[in-house]
């Protein structure tokens, strides 16, 4: 009786070895996979629609983050998505915190402070004032109080030393305000603290649609730019995977179809073509 115990216990002891040992192979398993998964993580302006904002649902969208998690999604990827300062873009990058800046992120000015990917939008600086404004040319902001967003493209054409014209527009001002994002710019002008807001098409077209009763545009534009995904200079294996994937997209349909559902897009010739 005493033997067939010790039987029995020592049978019982080898199952749950046995699957104690499968469990742990399974979670070894489990982990192994995770650590081989990618991680993109993509850094933005949080306050910039329709590239990337946050939602009234509190979670993070916009065409740029669409893209990316398209991308992330086809290459087997975790996509990250991590607001930064604007003004700290280059640290963001340069330290490894993100791996690109997809955003509304303007060529012009920067060709070689970056490795590019194929340009995907084609965007212009434009003059956004209040429906109210006796501003209908950019003549008539001399004198006025302007603001735009500190680091930013139209920034960077306002102070172009190589366009007298734009040089001349913007010492014309009574003063120009920089501000750290451009949802902060429509309050000052909503509120009338401002007179006019330099800024790229896509964030004056989001913001005229969703209130066409308070902002206009200028018929008359500062500069027209390129918009791409920049990455760490040097860093063109990461480029060239995303880039390819962004062409496939666009080939599909998806591209445009993710597009469409936030604005009218320029697109530029070269990805058309796929190049």
């Amino acid at each position: 009786m005493k033997i067939r115990n010790l039987v029995k216990g020592i049978f019982l002891v080898l199952v749950i070895s046995l699957f104690a040992c499968g469990k742990t192979e399974n979670v070894s398993s489990a982990n192994s996979d995770n650590n081989n998964k990618k991680t993109f993580t993509v850094g933005f302006d949080a306050e910039y629609p329709p590239y990337g904002y946050l939602d009234t649902d509190g979670t993070y969208k916009g065409f740029d983050l669409d893209l990316a998690e398209e991308v992330a999604k086809r290459q087997g990827w975790e996509l990250v998505k991590k607001p930064i300062d604007w003004d700290s873009k280059d640290m963001e990058l340069n330290s490894g915190s993100v791996d690109c800046i997809w955003n509304g992120f303007t060529v012009t000015g920067r060709e070689d402070s970056y490795t590019w990917s194929v340009p995907y939008v084609d965007n212009s600086i434009v003059f956004v004032v209040r429906n109210d404004s006796n501003i209908y040319d950019k003549s008539d902001l001399a004198g006025k109080e302007v603001i735009t967003q500190a680091g930013s493209s139209a920034l960077s054409a306002l102070n172009d030393e190589d366009n007298a014209e734009n040089i001349q527009l913007r010492d014309s001002f009574s003063n120009l305000t920089l501000c750290q994002d451009y949802n902060t710019a429509f309050m000052y002008l909503e509120s009338g603290m401002v007179d006019c807001i330099v800024v790229d098409i896509g964030v004056a077209k989001y913001q005229i649609n969703n209130r066409k009763d308070l902002f206009r545009k200028l018929d008359t534009d500062l500069s027209k730019e390129q918009y791409a995904i920049g990455f760490k200079k040097g860093n063109t294996k990461l480029k060239d995977i995303v880039e390819k994937t962004v062409l496939e997209m666009y080939n599909d349909g998806t591209f445009m179809k993710i597009a469409n559902n936030y604005a009218d897009f320029s697109i530029p010739q070269m990805i058309c073509l796929g190049k």
